[in-house]
């Protein structure tokens, strides 16, 4: 089941889970919208595909290696997300 990602609060509450299943802990909870993610939290490259691979399965929106430049923190999952959500739905 896919979970509707139509806001930007639902956007980051949505990448904020997921990331919390590869890295959790406090650095997760004060990440600011325009961290790094990958220097942040620590994660390695499969960390990183793991978060694009289940974000995607979660949200059925197609994540391709083209869009990782712009997933580098929160902010660029977000604008993903909602830009992608909005051309499915219309």
């Amino acid at each position: 089941m896919t979970t509707p990602v139509q806001t930007e609060v639902q956007a980051n509450e949505l990448v904020r889970d997921v990331l919390r299943t590869v890295a959790p802990g406090p650095t997760l909870d004060g990440l600011d919208p325009h961290d790094d993610l990958r220097e942040t939290l620590g994660l390695d490259s499969l960390d990183f595909l793991t978060v694009v691979s289940r974000t995607s399965e979660r949200t059925g929106i197609r994540i391709d290696e083209d869009d990782y430049d712009q997933l580098a923190d929160l902010n660029g999952w977000i604008t993903l997300l909602t830009t992608r959500s909005a051309r499915r739905a219309g």
